[in-house]
């Protein structure tokens, strides 16, 4: 996800933006971040007359939790939550199996839904603010990569991660969970993390970016890649093999 802690202890899009050392605030200065974090979460639904009750902020976007701070929670943009999305869908309709494993990222999640409420989703996220999902939300804390519903191991033909933090041992973690989920045989996978892990990502599960470049509605100074274990051929701005 999108978070920290990871969108866990730690929990991400929510996507913890930060590498190994973490800042602390105030317990003064948490509580100003969160109401201003609430005020824009508000201001939201506001804009669009209170927001309709299946969570819909407009016809494009989505309405969405207030950001955690504290679990390095950033939220991608609408543009960014919709290709994606979108992606994942046209990938549905391509598969035998087309359920969907989102790690870490909830801004998916809830656009999938959006576009498509019978889609099969499961959220795995630290946040358990998500709990609202029901029986598609499972709590995921990526220091504990395979500690995870049994029904779940290899249920799934595409999963889409974000991991929380920008760390050698946060990607392997969740690399390890991606290995628990992911079907044997033909499977997509998708990540969204730092242009820092690119190697990594190269290395641990064989992925390449592509030309599309993820952005968060809170603005980020690190730059973000999607990676592809398949060709998109001319969606998400092609695969950069050579890059």
């Amino acid at each position: 996800m999108e978070e920290v802690g990871d969108e866990t202890g730690p929990h991400s899009s929510l996507t913890e933006r930060i590498d190994d050392d973490q800042p602390t605030l105030s317990a003064q200065a948490l509580e100003a971040l969160r109401e201003f974090l609430g005020e824009q979460n508000r201001a939201l639904l506001a804009d669009d007359g209170g927001g309709a009750s299946n969570g819909v902020a407009s016809s494009s976007e989505v309405a969405l939790l207030a950001e955690d701070w504290r679990l390095s929670q950033f939220w991608y943009d609408p543009e960014t939550a919709e290709t994606v999305a979108r992606e994942v869908l046209s990938l549905c309709g391509s598969v035998e199996f087309p359920s969907v494993a989102c790690i870490a990222c909830p801004t998916l999640y809830a656009y999938l839904k959006k576009f498509d409420p019978s889609v099969s989703a499961q959220l795995l996220e630290y946040d358990k603010r998500f709990e609202q999902y029901g029986s598609e939300f499972t709590f995921y804390d990526y220091n504990q990569p395979e500690e995870l519903p049994s029904s779940l191991k290899n249920a799934y033909q595409i999963v889409v991660a974000d991991p929380p933090y920008l760390s050698k041992e946060c990607l392997e973690k969740v690399t390890q969970t991606i290995s628990f989920l992911m079907r044997p045989g033909k499977s997509y996978l998708l990540l969204l993390t730092g242009e820092v892990q690119k190697d990594r990502a190269a290395e641990l599960l064989d992925l390449y970016p592509c030309g599309f470049r993820p952005r968060h509605s809170s603005k980020l100074g690190n730059e973000f890649l999607l990676f592809t274990n398949y060709d998109p051929g001319m969606r998400l701005g092609g695969w950069e093999r050579d890059q």
